[in-house]
């Protein structure tokens, strides 16, 4: 069955001291992803970012797996990020716009990854701006038929949050499936559906927020 991940991060929003705490990060990291960040490559990405992507990856695998085995259980530690790859000469940059959409990554500075639990193994890619990160998980390396948007919103309220990012994905939707009457339920295990005169259509989508950042993915 097809799925999709994703998740956000509001990096304005994370506790830093906290997040350096070992008793903190400890819960998210294993000894070897501890050492990955300790490779060259990684020092323009501060450690709290660091702690925070691996999150986002994390939580984006769960997702995608959610879907198709209800019984599974977010313990972060148990999900392994095997690889990470940087853009050559990666900096950070500010996200200079207010919205944000694409389908894969090809023409983006993304780090991608290759990450475990059990006998699955999933693809990752993130973007990290300064204020931000956002990740999206597939199960093939090829991420062209993965599409994501990314939005500021002026309020960080959960109900107004949760209205906003499924307005932002039906808009989008609307646009590519050109069909009117769209709207963004869950199912009995509370993954998202598209809905359409109480139908589902076979579109997986993954919807996450933040603070003032929401985002979505979808295949």
């Amino acid at each position: 069955m097809i799925s999709t991940g994703n998740d956000i991060i509001s990096l304005n929003a994370i506790n830093i001291t906290r997040t350096k705490q070992e008793k903190f990060y400890s819960k998210i990291l294993s000894p070897t992803e501890k050492e990955l960040y300790n490779q060259a490559e990684f020092a323009a990405i501060p450690f709290e970012n660091f702690v925070w992507l691996l999150w986002s990856i994390k939580e984006s695998a769960y997702k995608y797996l959610k879907r198709n085995n209800p019984t599974l259980v977010f313990i972060p530690i148990k999900f392994t990020v095997k690889q990470l790859l940087i853009p050559p000469g990666y900096t950070l940059t500010n996200f200079e716009t207010t919205q944000l959409e694409g389908a894969g990554f090809n023409n983006k500075a993304a780090l991608k990854g290759v990450i475990t639990i059990g006998d699955d193994t999933l693809y990752s890619n993130s973007l990290m701006h300064r204020e931000l990160i956002v990740s999206v998980v597939n199960d093939a390396e090829n991420f062209k038929n993965v599409c994501w948007g990314i939005k500021l919103i002026d309020g960080s309220d959960p109900e107004y949050q949760s209205t906003a990012v499924r307005k932002f994905l039906v808009e989008r939707l609307k646009e590519v499936l050109h069909l009117d009457g769209l709207v963004i339920g869950k199912n009995a295990i509370g993954i998202p559906t598209v809905l359409k005169e109480g139908g589902e259509l076979p579109v997986a989508v993954s919807l996450s927020h933040h603070e003032g950042l929401i985002a979505y993915s979808y295949r």
